[in-house]
């Protein structure tokens, strides 16, 4: 027999589906929003109908964002010759709070990860390539000799700043071998992170030691 609503019921069996929340928390939160007055559950509904109304994928780094391009990328103070590739958006956030890093991004939307079925090409990783080939070769050819702008320049650097577990060091090594050319230095971030730990989780001066003691990860091996 069933005690509760259908739609006391369904709504404890989405929230349920969040990450982080299981079956007793979702309880919990559904009983709070049905004590809370109407217009505070009316806003709460409005605001996850509008970020999923309005937020879309930046076309450059693929960070979510409001706008195309996002913020970031759009900055012209941004030193657009050093990529930073994480895994999520929630880690351009924590690396953004150090107030370290003034480069760009690159997120890859996951890890490599064959038990999950996840494979390159599920994330982001050919639209990496291609930043990352950017104005060498034969794309440098085509500008012209007396245009020695910044934004002409080809990528001088790519920190992979996938987390330290597992699927993040797949990822990384998967990777470097892809965008590897002479004059573009690939490095992993300083092992001041926990292994096994997520970018998101990890604090402001862990996060300030693991980039600021970057190295080179052909030295790494």
């Amino acid at each position: 027999m069933q005690t509760t609503s259908a739609s006391v019921t369904a709504l404890i069996e989405e929230l349920a589906k969040l990450p982080g929340i299981g079956p007793k928390t979702a309880q919990r939160l559904t009983f709070y929003i049905l004590r809370s007055p109407a217009e505070q559950a009316r806003r709460l509904a409005e605001a996850i109908t509008q970020v999923k109304e309005s937020i879309i994928q930046c076309s450059i780094c693929y960070n979510l964002t409001e706008t195309d391009p996002c913020p970031i990328c759009a900055n012209s103070q941004r030193d657009r010759h050093i990529i930073c590739v994480v895994e999520e958006p929630l880690d351009v956030l924590a690396l953004e709070k150090t107030g370290v890093f003034k480069g760009l991004y690159h997120v890859l939307h996951g890890a490599l990860s064959p038990i999950e079925g996840i494979g390159p090409r599920d994330l982001r990783i050919d639209e990496l390539v291609a930043r990352t080939r950017a104005n060498t070769g034969a794309n440098a050819s085509a500008n012209t000799s007396d245009d020695t702008s910044d934004d002409n320049k080809p990528v001088s650097e790519v920190i992979l700043a996938t987390n330290p577990n597992y699927e993040g060091d797949y990822t990384a090594a998967y990777i470097e071998p892809l965008i590897a050319r002479p004059d573009l230095k690939v490095t992993r971030l300083a092992r001041g992170l926990p292994i096994g730990g997520d970018l998101e989780y990890a604090d402001e001066g862990t996060l300030s030691r693991a980039l600021e003691g970057r190295r080179e990860l052909r030295d790494m091996s």
